[in-house]
This record gives C-alpha cells, structure tokens and sequence, in this order.
C-alpha cells in the first residue's frame, strides 16, 4: 500500500512539474514570437492587437482575455481543472517575463531563427502541458464547448474562431505574417510528436485509482462531429 502511494505521489509531482514547465514555455515562446516580428500565433495577433490600443502589456492582455474566455464556459457548461486555471495567469506572466528578459533583434539573420525556435518551443510547451492532463486551456474548452452546443465539427469551429480572432487582431494592429502562416502549419504535428514524448504511464498496482482529472488525451479525429463534454483533465490538439 505504501509502495502504491509512493508511485502516486510521484506520478502527480511529475504532472505538476510539466503542467507549470509546460505553461511557462508556452508564454516564453509566444515572447519569442513577439521579439521576431514575422507574425505570431492567432490568438498573439488579437493579443498585441489589443496591447497596442490599449498600452497594457500583452501578457497582461493575455490575461485578461483568458479570464474573460474562462466566462463564456459558463453559459457552455463547462468544467475547468487546475491547468485550465493555471493556464490563464501564467502564461501571461511568462510572456512579460520573457519580452522583458529578450531585447528588439535587428536583422532577419535574427529573427528567423528566433521565429523557428518560437515555434518548435510552442510545440514542445503544447505537449508537455496537455500530457500533464489537468484541464484544457480556456480557449480549447471554448472551442470543445461550442462544438458540444452548435454540434459543429472541431475543424470548423476551431478555424471560424481563429479566423475571427487574427482578423480582429490584425484590425488593431496585430503582427500578422509568415510566422502566422509556419505556426498554423507546423503546431499540429509538432504537438502531437511532443505529447508522445510527454505522454505520463498511468499509475499501475493494486488497488490503484485513476483520479477523476485523468481522463484519456485522445484526440477528436480532424472534422469530426460533436464530441463529448470533456472531463475536467481533457484537452485537445491543435487541429
């Protein structure tokens, strides 16, 4: 019996360590992003969209856009876990962190480098985050949400809600560009090769029980019809 609580604990402490790792890069490359200035992710175009007209920091921004999506799960239901929670302050915090730690670069011998490793960091974070198995992020809970609600597929909900968000971002003054177009490529399977790599065993021995915030990372297959209300631990990919 001790033995088995022993692994437990282990289990959940590595959880916990690439929940809040995973989080942390996630932001610091989303920065990295930002400091290459080739364009950012859909949702870091509305992010330094709405930086720019207000002059609150982005990650600040990100912060409060979080929150206000973490609302709309209400109306939809919605369950959030500890990731999903996590998620909405520290990536924001890692993001201001990391502009203030990296400094303008000049020249695209700079740049392009900085934009690759922005991106292959965000895939990195992405599985090691939603291995970690604590919650969607607010944005993907949105996205499974309105796919529970309006039973239209992930693949279009997904894209008429990245599609609205880069337009309105890019409308207040969001960096829209050729990192914009390699991310929306490159996301997808980059996470799901980390969250292979990622991926944790489910504790194993007599008597041992999976906690309810463990569910299965499946992955909803591209254009699928309406899924399940995800368990509080559920997360889905990029698609």
């Amino acid at each position: 019996m001790a033995r088995t609580t022993g692994r437990s604990t282990t289990h959940l402490t590595r959880r916990l360590v690439q929940l809040y790792v995973g989080l942390t890069l996630y932001g610091a490359s989303s920065a990295l992003l930002v400091r290459a200035e080739l364009g950012l992710e859909p949702w870091g175009v509305l992010h330094q969209g709405l930086a720019e007209l207000t002059g609150i920091s982005i990650g600040v921004v990100s912060i409060i856009i979080g929150a206000v999506v973490l609302l709309l799960w209400i109306p939809l239901r919605q369950r959030p876990g500890l990731g999903t929670v996590s998620n909405v302050f520290v990536v924001g915090l890692a993001m201001d962190g990391t502009l203030a730690a990296v400094g303008d670069l000049d020249g695209l011998g700079f740049r392009v480098p900085m934009m690759v490793l922005g991106i292959v960091l965000n895939g990195v974070a992405t599985g090691l985050y939603i291995a970690a198995r604590f919650g969607p992020g607010p944005r993907d809970g949105l996205m499974t949400g309105l796919n529970r609600v309006t039973g239209r597929s992930i693949r279009l909900v997904r894209t008429a809600i990245e599609v609205a968000v880069v337009v309105t971002g890019f409308l207040l003054g969001g960096s829209l560009g050729a990192g914009t177009v390699l991310y929306a490529l490159a996301i997808g399977p980059l996470a799901q090769f980390f969250l292979r790599i990622f991926a944790l065993p489910e504790p194993a021995g007599p008597g041992a029980v999976v906690a309810p915030d463990e569910p299965s990372t499946s992955v909803p297959p591209a254009g699928s019809g309406p899924v399940a209300d995800p368990a509080s631990g559920q997360a889905i990919l990029p698609q």
